[in-house]
């Protein structure tokens, strides 16, 4: 089987990678990259492909596509600065600091 042969793969994960892929494109990302991301995304969830054992072994996760590209960090440096400074004003006012 060369490299990058997705048979061994099932439909589902086939149209998941698919997905994942539109959604990188609409955020502006290449076809070649925006494909490559999607299958490395499938294959963290999957394990690879799972044609051949399907029905067995280990459940997916679905830990990237929950994320859905969002970085770890909310907001900018300045807005989580803020942030903090009101919150700790709040608690200065209200006599928890």
């Amino acid at each position: 089987m060369p490299r990058g042969d997705k048979s061994s793969y099932t439909d589902k994960q086939k149209r998941k990678a698919g997905h994942i892929g539109e959604g990188y494109e609409d955020r502006g990302v290449s076809h070649a990259e925006a494909a490559r991301r999607a299958w490395a995304t499938v294959n963290k969830e999957s394990g690879g492909g799972n044609k051949s054992g399907s029905g067995r072994g280990v459940p997916d996760t679905h830990v990237s596509s929950a994320r859905g590209g969002r970085a770890h960090k909310k907001g900018s440096f300045e807005a989580r600065s803020a942030a903090a400074r009101k919150g700790w004003e709040t608690r200065r006012q209200h006599g928890n600091a």
